[in-house]
């Protein structure tokens, strides 16, 4: 059985850069993973994924279906950080799934 995965095209936003990358679903665990290996992001992600350090926040535009919807764990780690828009999110809560096809992700930085 041949099954056809959809293309799924993500733009990021990093330090001024702009990167286009394109995945597939389940390609990566999430989409802390799918940055790390696409861009190289230091001291990034530092708790592996487990929605608790909040050292891989984003800010997104453009996220449907479930994607939209966090997680008790995220929200609670993103309110800790003194962020208050929805758009931020941790980018390890986030599945490379279809929901993020022509999404654009900005790579937190303090200062916002």
């Amino acid at each position: 059985m041949n099954v056809e995965r959809k293309e799924i095209i993500i733009t990021i936003k990093n330090a001024g850069e702009q990167y286009v990358v394109k995945t597939y679903p389940n390609e990566y665990r999430n989409l802390m993973s799918l940055l790390n290996n696409s861009i190289y992001l230091e001291n990034f992600g530092e708790c592996g994924g487990q929605g608790r350090c909040a050292t891989c926040i984003v800010k997104v535009s453009g996220l449907k279906g479930s994607a939209v919807t966090m997680e008790r764990n995220e929200k609670a780690t993103i309110n800790k950080t003194g962020l208050s828009d929805s758009n931020f999110r941790l980018s390890c809560q986030l599945l490379i799934t279809e929901d993020l096809h022509e999404a654009v992700i900005e790579i937190y930085e303090e200062g916002y």
